[in-house]
């Protein structure tokens, strides 16, 4: 089971190199390291909220989850 501290962590590891690519390309076309790192910023803080729904969203769904056995040995 996913805990949501997991969750978290999951999302903000996944989004640290995405962050780096999204200000590497708004710097070449803005040509502003300045709103680079913003846009870099907002685009992660946002994308690791819409991970977070979506990990949580899917944690729910019974689709493709296997029944887990009644009993153990």
């Amino acid at each position: 089971m996913e805990s949501h501290f997991r969750s978290i962590i999951k999302a903000v590891t996944w989004r640290a190199g995405g962050t780096v690519v999204t200000a590497f390309v708004a710097w070449i076309f803005t040509g502003s390291l300045d709103i680079a790192a913003r846009i870099g910023i907002l685009d992660s803080l946002i994308k690791i909220a819409a991970f977070y729904i979506h990990e949580r969203v899917w944690i729910k769904l019974k689709f493709g989850k296997l029944k887990e056995p009644e009993y153990q040995i």
